[in-house]
């Protein structure tokens, strides 16, 4: 039980990670444009970037999630995460159990329904 505990804690304690990288990610991003920002040289951009940090700041903020989301709406237009996610759901085993179950009930269910058929226009006859 102690062993069952601690993996369910480790697997809870990775998932937050994992969360977290995302999060994280956006961080990173945001440095990384200002590195590029500073790697321009001596530009009027820059200057005005570094030297009115309150203004230049949320402008590449506003920028950012303006940004993000046009990509993020392409990327659903695309369609490119539903294929993502279909490409995933194929590798995922519980998922493939899942549709198994949906698969072997359909098909029952269909059988039951040519079953009901047969037997309803016998039942019309007397």
């Amino acid at each position: 039980m102690s062993s069952r505990f601690n993996k369910k804690a480790l697997i809870r304690w990775k998932v937050y990670i994992d969360r977290s990288k995302m999060y994280i990610g956006y961080v990173q991003f945001l440095l990384i444009i200002f590195v590029f920002i500073k790697s321009l040289g001596d530009n009027p951009v820059t200057n005005f970037v570094f030297n009115s940090p309150l203004i230049a700041v949320p402008i590449i903020l506003i920028i950012f999630v303006l940004a993000s989301l046009v990509l993020g709406y392409l990327d659903s237009r695309l369609g490119f995460r539903e294929e993502e996610i279909r490409n995933h759901s194929r590798s995922n085993p519980v998922l493939m159990d899942i549709q198994k179950s949906l698969a072997e009930l359909n098909e029952k269910v269909s059988r039951i329904e040519q079953d009901n058929k047969k037997i309803k226009p016998s039942e019309k006859d007397t």
